[in-house]
């Protein structure tokens, strides 16, 4: 196969004398050796990876040999490591430090990777091998792993259109490579609009309520875009922005909700409505070529939910409590504005003030008097680290010999309770123009039985770096994300599986959220929060009545927060359970979610959905398209299985080895619910997440 070469100022194009992409890296683990890496060294590594990678599997479809799972399916697990190694330095850096010549290759090359892998996937020959094996599967010998590795293959294909007509065939090439286009141009857009959406602040006058850190960052923001003397409020990729649970100026709370919910349906160059429409109409076009009623079902086939009608039942179960839990307290929040003769209805850009009121009106405390003792150094090593030693007995070792891509990253290494080194850990924490929004875990190097390779994990967030010299004091979410996002990196770490088809956190998407929410449990372990929740002058530890009063209020504003994401769960199930005739036109997209949120009766203004469709870049830029609801089916088997470690000691050695041997060391080896039971011993139940969020629990099946 032709691959066109990418068109590129010749200063990106020329070739260094040694690429290191095209080599294991020399260093630890195989760290990636970011420091070496230029943005001229990807295209020519990912052409040869991607020949390289043709080669091997054309050796494996046209082998003279019969088919056998070595020559076939191992074989398979082991070829494309060249491409493998480029592309995952290409996501790590357009994810986390990404410029526009990056921009530029990830647009040209999405298109072309999805060509190339469709080329292995609808190779007729190696579907021939593939399916002889399938067939004759139960005759093989083969130890569970491996059966389930070439089930999955045969799965994988047939679900890639290898059984598709020649013309269908096609077609299909035609939709993946629009596919790809389409959502590389999402993901940059929404990347572009956060940093167009930010509100410029004429006076520091109108910033009361915000910290002098906040005001501080905001003024550098401000100098950095050219604006000095103003002040800059940066918006994150989530319709709440954290400015608004302080700000006290309405007008200003306005601007920055209109300035959140506009985000790519404001027309202009990084408008997303159109691509968005676009997307929608070719994955419901790919699912009926596929042989399915629409993209969701396509997707859900192959989670451990198994069927849209079984979604549609949890979000329809969790959609009226959660409902009437917000409106309850909106009610309480109209009333604290009535008493202030505030002379409006509560709305969406006043819910994060007004909340805040009210929780220190109930529970007599506000999230500013725990940031003193939330300092992220403290929050890494005492908190999150030290839960991960006394539950796994596991430890760390900082190497600053090892650099990420930017200087403020953490490398750790990480050790086995015998010593035995274990894993790399990295931590990119600070928010910055050039990273994506949210937090994330990345496996820099995964786990591979047949390599011998060990994981390289990596955790990411978006927390506001402080001016310089002054202390990092985090609020208590970005304490509860740190400590769920190591919940992904732990999944990575412990993973001990023999095919890197399975390994770490290469789980259906409705269950690798699960590990990493369990994780979040340890934030507020009583000896967990003693050990890292000191004050960041005095080393004073947090008051007890402090910690009470959090406790007391853990399910607080649930009604809000359940609301919001399952507003944005039906958003994502309207575009995705929609037949290819169905998609409405770029400028219905509003009206279209509106009407979507409307039909399950959760449209209630105050409480905008978490996403909407133009900056929704877990479904259009991400993995989670008619995926999103895996964040509710996780915290299903989360809440039942933080009651079994209340049950069975908590924080204990035993409890965190049979953790880490039932799931967390498993991967995708063996199946979801399966290993569920394995470590519970019974089978999910929701009534534990219901009592988690304050919901009322509802009766019958």
């Amino acid at each position: 196969m032709v691959l066109a070469c990418l068109a590129l100022p010749p200063v990106v194009m020329a070739q260094s004398p040694s690429n290191p992409l095209l080599k294991p890296s020399p260093l630890p683990y195989g760290l990636p050796p970011f420091a070496d890496i230029r943005d001229e060294h990807f295209i020519p590594a990912f052409e040869q990876g991607m020949a390289k990678e043709l080669q091997e599997v054309d050796a494996i479809a046209k082998n003279p040999a019969p088919p056998t799972f070595d020559n076939t399916i191992v074989a398979l697990e082991k070829s494309g490591e060249t491409l493998n190694r480029a592309e995952r330095a290409f996501g790590i850096l357009t994810g986390g430090f990404t410029n526009p010549n990056l921009e530029k290759i990830d647009t040209e090359m999405s298109p072309r990777f999805a060509a190339h892998r469709d080329a292995i996937q609808l190779n007729p020959d190696l579907f021939a091998r593939i399916a002889t094996l399938h067939e004759s599967r139960a005759t093989l010998g083969l130890d569970p792993e491996s059966l389930r590795l070439l089930e999955q293959y045969y799965r994988d294909f047939v679900r890639s259109g290898a059984k598709l007509s020649d013309a269908d065939k096609t077609r299909l090439k035609g939709i993946n490579a629009e596919l790809a286009k389409g959502s590389t141009q999402f993901k940059q857009n929404v990347l572009k609009e956060i940093n167009a959406s930010a509100v410029l602040v004429d006076s520091r006058a109108e910033l009361e309520g915000m910290s002098d850190a906040d005001i501080q960052a905001a003024a550098a923001a401000a100098k950095a875009a050219g604006k000095e003397g103003k002040f800059l409020v940066r918006l994150t990729n989530t319709t709440g922005q954290p400015p608004l649970a302080s700000l006290r100026n309405r007008e200003l709370r306005d601007r920055i909700m209109r300035a959140s919910l506009s985000r790519g349906a404001r027309g202009g160059e990084f408008d997303n409505r159109a691509i968005l429409t676009s997307m929608a109409r070719l994955r419901a076009e790919r699912a009926r070529l596929l042989g399915y009623p629409s993209h969701a079902a396509y997707q859900i086939e192959d989670q451990t939910a198994g069927d849209v009608e079984t979604v549609n039942r949890m979000l329809a179960r969790l959609a009226p409590p959660a409902v009437a839990n917000a409106r309850r307290e909106a009610a309480e929040m109209q009333a604290l504005v009535d008493a202030d003769k505030g002379g409006f209805k509560i709305g969406a850009a006043d819910w994060a003030l007004y909340s805040e009121k009210l929780r220190a009106a109930k529970y007599a405390f506000d999230e500013d008097q725990l940031k003193p003792y939330f300092e992220m150094k403290r929050v890494l090593e005492d908190g999150v680290f030290h839960a991960a030693t006394q539950l796994f007995g596991i430890t760390f070792k900082a190497r600053p010999d090892l650099k990420g891509y930017s200087p403020d990253m953490r490398v750790y290494e990480v050790f086995n309770a015998d010593g035995t080194p274990l894993a790399l850990f990295l931590g990119d924490f600070y928010a910055r123009p050039n990273k994506r929004g949210g937090a994330w875990a990345n496996a820099y190097v995964p786990q591979n039985g047949l390599l011998g390779n060990r994981p390289v994990i990596a955790n990411h967030q978006n927390i506001a770096k402080p001016p310089e010299g002054q202390p990092t004091l985090m609020t208590y979410d970005e304490v509860e994300t740190m400590f769920h996002e190591f919940g992904h990196a732990l999944h990575g770490m412990f993973s001990q599986t023999k095919y890197p088809r399975f390994a770490g956190t290469s789980v259906p998407r409705d269950f690798v959220e699960f590990p990493s929410q369990v994780n979040e449990m340890w934030a507020t372990w009583p000896s967990i929060l003693k050990n890292y929740a000191k004050h960041h002058r005095t080393g004073e530890p947090i008051p007890q009545a402090l910690l009470a009063k959090v406790e007391a209020a853990s399910r607080f504003n649930q009604g809000h927060a359940t609301t919001e994401l399952v507003a944005a769960n039906l958003i994502d199930q309207a575009w995705h359970q929609l037949g290819p005739d169905q998609v409405p036109a770029p400028e219905e997209v509003e009206a279209f979610e509106q009407k979507a949120l409307k039909k399950a009766e959760v449209e209630f203004p105050p409480v905008p959905p978490r996403y909407r469709g133009p900056y929704f870049s877990h479904i259009f830029a991400g993995g989670y398209s008619a995926g999103y609801y895996s964040y509710f089916w996780s915290e299903v088997l989360d809440a039942d299985a933080v009651e079994w470690f209340k049950s069975h000691g908590g924080l204990t050695r035993a409890n965190g080895d049979r953790f880490r041997d039932t799931i967390l060391s498993r991967g995708d080896s063996r199946d979801a619910k399966e290993m569920f039971r394995a470590f519970t011993g019974h089978d999910p139940d929701i009534r534990p997440l219901l009592v988690r969020r304050g919901l009322d629990v509802p009766t019958g099946p």
